[in-house]
C-alpha cells in the first residue's frame, strides 16, 4: 500500500469550515451562480441541454473548452496553443496528481517551491521520490534565489515544481527569475511543473511592470506542464473542472492513459459550465469582477493589519487570493497558529488555516495564518471585525509558539 502523509490544509478545511460563521480560510473568488454567469455573458442562452443524453461525453473534454482554455495562454506566446495541447481533469487537485504520477517515481529526485500546497511535495514523495524543498525567503517577499535551486540539483533531478501566484503568500514569479529557470531546467534536461490555478488573477502587480507574469508554457521549452482550474480565479469550484496543459504530445497521452484509471470523463454538464465561462466577453467580464473584489477586500485587510501592526506582520500579496501573516504577541514571540485559530473560531466564528500546522509540518511557519480574502465583500468586512474584538479581548491570553 502507498502511504501518503495526512494532507493537513484539506484535513483542517474538512473538519472546521462547516462550522465557521466567516471562512476566511476559503481560497476561492467568491462563488457565481449559473444566473450569474449568463449576466457575464451578456446572453440569454440555455446553458444546459436537457435533451442531451447524458453520456461519458468527450473522453478528453469538449473541443471548443479545451480551445478556450488554450486560448488563456495565447496572448503571450510565439506558437500558439491547441486543444490538443490541454487535458480536462476533476480539478487542478487531479491534473496535479496525474502529472505527478505520469512523471515521478522511486528512484527520481524532485525540487519543490516552498511553502507550497502539501499535494505538491506530498504525492512525489509517496511516489517513492526524494524531495528537495525550495524555500523562498520571507524577508525578500517570499521570492526564490536561482542559486539555491543550483545547489538542489542532483544527478537524478527529473522534475522541479513551482506555485506561481503562489498558495498561500500571494507572490510571485516574475519572468525574469522564470526565464533563469527555464535555463537551468534546460541545461540539466529537467522537467517543470507549474501549478497555476491561481492565474491569471493578477490584482496588485506593480504599476511600473509592463506585463503580468507569463505562464511557464510561454518560454520555449517544451519539458513543461501547467495545471490549472476553474475553481480559484474563475469562481466556480462547484464544476470540479481544471487542465493540464503541455506542448509535448507524448506527456498530455501518458496522463491521459493513466486518468482512465481515475476518471473517464468529466461531467457534460461541467464541461458546458466552463466552456461559457472561459468564452469571450464572460471570462474577461468575469475576471474584472475578481480583480476588482480582490483589489476591494484587500485594501479592508490592509487597513485591518495597519491597525494591529503590533501583532502582525506580512509581505503584501500581488496575486491569487490568499495572504499568508504572521502573528507574533507583544515581546515579538510567534502565538501558537493552531491554539489562536482554535479559540478564534470558538469565540467568534472566524475561521483561518494555522500556517504552522497546514504549510509547515508542525516546524516551519509557526505564527503564520492563510487568510483567504476574495469573498463575497461583506464577509470579509464582518469577519475582520470579528477578528478586531478578538485581537482587543482575547488575543493576549493565545500562548506563543514552542520553541
Amino acid at each position: 500500500m502507498v502511504k501518503i502523509s495526512e494532507f493537513a490544509v484539506e484535513h483542517w478545511m474538512d473538519a472546521y469550515e462547516n462550522d465557521a460563521k466567516y471562512n476566511l480560510a476559503e481560497t476561492c473568488c467568491a462563488s457565481i451562480s449559473l444566473n450569474d454567469l449568463l449576466a457575464f455573458s451578456g446572453q440569454q442562452i440555455n446553458i444546459i441541454d436537457y435533451n442531451q443524453k447524458q453520456v461519458y461525453g468527450a473522453i478528453r473534454g469538449s473541443k471548443p473548452l479545451r480551445t478556450n482554455i488554450a486560448n488563456l495562454y495565447n496572448a503571450e506566446v510565439p506558437q500558439p496553443l491547441v486543444a490538443d495541447n490541454v487535458l480536462i481533469t476533476n480539478g487542478a487537485i487531479q491534473a496535479n496528481f496525474l502529472a505527478l504520477y505520469t512523471n515521478v517515481g522511486p528512484g527520481d529526485h524532485v525540487i519543490c517551491h516552498y511553502p507550497t500546497y502539501q499535494q505538491l511535495y506530498s504525492v512525489p514523495e509517496a511516489f517513492g521520490a526524494e524531495v528537495s524543498l525550495w524555500r523562498s525567503k520571507e524577508n525578500a517577499g517570499w521570492q526564490l534565489d536561482l542559486d539555491d535551486l543550483k545547489s538542489l540539483i542532483k544527478p537524478n533531478t527529473k522534475l522541479i515544481i513551482i506555485n506561481n501566484p503562489q498558495n498561500p503568500t500571494g507572490a510571485i514569479l516574475e519572468r525574469e527569475l522564470l526565464q533563469g529557470l527555464v535555463n537551468i531546467a534546460r541545461q540539466h534536461d529537467i522537467m517543470i511543473h507549474s501549478d497555476e490555478v491561481y492565474r491569471p488573477l493578477f490584482h496588485s502587480v506593480d504599476s511600473d511592470q509592463q506585463e503580468h507574469p507569463p505562464s511557464i508554457v510561454s518560454f520555449g521549452y517544451d519539458n513543461v506542464i501547467a495545471t490549472g482550474s476553474m475553481s480559484k480565479a474563475f469562481s466556480l469550484a462547484g464544476i470540479r473542472l481544471g487542465w493540464i496543459v503541455s506542448r509535448r504530445p507524448d506527456i498530455i497521452e501518458a496522463c491521459a492513459a493513466c486518468r482512465h484509471y481515475t476518471t473517464i470523463s468529466v461531467s457534460q454538464l461541467d464541461d458546458s459550465v466552463a466552456t461559457l465561462a472561459l468564452s469571450s466577453p464572460t471570462v474577461n467580464n468575469l475576471m474584472e469582477r475578481n480583480i476588482q473584489l480582490a483589489r476591494q477586500n484587500l485594501s479592508v485587510l490592509d487597513a485591518f493589519i495597519s491597525k494591529f501592526k503590533w501583532a502582525i506582520d506580512w509581505a503584501r500579496p500581488q496575486a491569487g487570493t490568499t495572504a499568508f501573516v504572521k502573528f507574533h504577541n507583544k515581546d515579538g514571540a510567534p502565538i501558537d497558529d493552531v491554539v489562536f485559530c482554535q479559540r478564534l473560531l470558538e469565540k467568534t466564528g472566524v475561521m483561518f488555516a494555522p500556517g504552522s500546522h497546514c504549510f509547515g509540518g508542525g516546524v516551519d511557519f509557526k505564527g503564520f495564518v492563510r487568510i483567504g480574502y476574495v469573498q463575497e465583500h461583506q464577509v470579509i468586512v464582518d469577519g475582520l471585525q470579528a477578528l478586531s474584538d478578538f485581537m482587543v479581548n482575547e488575543y493576549e491570553k493565545v500562548p506563543a509558539a514552542d520553541a
